[in-house]
């Protein structure tokens, strides 16, 4: 069976969870390709430290180029501030490796053009982290929308909501700094994972109206000091895509000030026909709208239903830990040719075009139009 060996750049929260989903790649069921965690990199030796428990890591590095340059390492796994993200991805690529970046891919446009472009000049394979659409729900939602039973699609709505911002106490950290994550604040940590499905089923937004709120504009800098937040909290994007000739809506909302919500994403899509409504706020739970002499709600819990089959009992109910290792356990086996028609890892191409709806919302907010989205005639990705 071929071993496909996995640096990781960027040791924490992201990290440490990439290497709890290698850990575990046992629970997948037939799977044809092993994976090993190999390298790590991170400029914290504090943090590297949690990796010594490892048998499999041989190399822990505060130094990426050293990671990039082993050849222990097939595929980097990076999770790091979106102001390296250009810098760090191409010099991974020119190195040979193929590539699991985390989103946004990039801080703005012009960088993720610039990854995307030298993947496809360089010919290597890569995708961009969005873990959700691997839970059971969101695979229903996809289904049902395939199989036609929804009739037209009238309208769309998908979110990714969080309260991380809700304590104004919270000390400040990059992501609550543009010159780190980026002018497009919000919409970089967490719109590629609201856009990832609408995308994937080809609705691609052509015009934005943007509302952009930034509510806390200070925080402790944690060191008795008061630190400027300039960032986006708040985004709530009303789109319009095109659907079989027909002008639809679809509302983005992506959110740091979210009351209550610790890491909610949700879906849901309303044709003539039917309907479908998924929210990790109650993650067994899907819902499907009947279209008949009386119209109603289906609720159905769903088991582990999972893309790639697992030892796990179908009556339990899947998290996070599972949907991560499945967007992993996808990467490997599109890598290897092996994906067989299931839903894969976000491209390249649909993180270039998110940050495309990005841009067009930045543009939005200023003006206070709809703003149409700009797409060349044709992009190297």
């Amino acid at each position: 069976m071929k071993t496909v060996r996995i640096g990781i750049i960027g040791g924490g929260l992201m990290g440490r969870e990439a290497a709890s989903a290698f850990g575990r790649w046992f629970v997948l069921k037939d799977f044809p390709v092993r994976v090993q965690l190999t390298a790590v990199c991170d400029l914290n030796e504090q943090v590297l430290e949690w990796y010594k428990q490892i048998d499999s890591v041989n190399l822990l590095t505060t130094d990426y180029r050293q990671l990039i340059s082993s050849e222990q390492v097939d595929v980097v796994y990076i999770a790091v501030p979106h102001n390296l993200h250009r810098e760090l991805y191409i010099d991974i690529l020119r190195a040979g490796k193929d590539l699991l970046g985390e989103k946004p891919f990039g801080i703005d446009l012009e960088a993720s053009e610039m990854i995307a472009a030298e993947a496809a000049r360089l010919g290597r394979f890569v995708r961009c982290s969005s873990e959700m659409p691997f839970l059971p729900g969101p695979q229903r939602a996809i289904a049902e929308v395939l199989s036609g039973k929804l009739g037209r699609i009238f309208e769309i709505r998908a979110g990714f909501l969080h309260a991380s911002d809700m304590n104004a106490q919270k000390p400040i950290n990059w992501k609550r700094q543009s010159k780190y994550c980026g002018e497009i604040g919000v919409m970089g940590d967490l719109g590629m994972h609201a856009l990832h499905v609408p995308l994937r089923l080809g609705w691609k937004p052509t015009k934005v109206f943007a509302q952009l709120q930034k509510i806390i504009t200070e925080r402790p800098d944690g060191r008795g000091g008061i630190a400027t937040c300039d960032t986006w909290n708040n985004a709530i994007l009303s789109t319009q895509v095109d659907i079989d000739g027909e002008q639809v809506p679809m509302l983005l909302e992506m959110k740091r000030l979210a009351p209550g919500e610790t890491n909610t994403w949700y879906i849901e899509i309303y044709g003539t026909e039917g309907g479908v409504k998924y929210s990790t706020k109650d993650t067994k739970t899907f819902w499907q709208f009947t279209n008949e002499a009386e119209q109603w709600w289906k609720r159905t819990d769903l088991g582990f239903q999972m893309p790639f089959e697992t030892i796990t009992g179908g009556i339990f109910e899947a998290g996070f830990p599972d949907c991560f290792m499945q967007m992993f356990a996808a990467y490997v086996a599109e890598r290897e040719g092996m994906l067989q028609g299931k839903f894969g890892c976000a491209t390249p191409e649909e993180a270039v075009t998110s940050h495309r709806v990005f841009q067009a919302a930045l543009l939005s907010q200023q003006t206070g139009k709809f703003v149409d989205v700009y797409f060349p005639a044709a992009v190297a990705v």
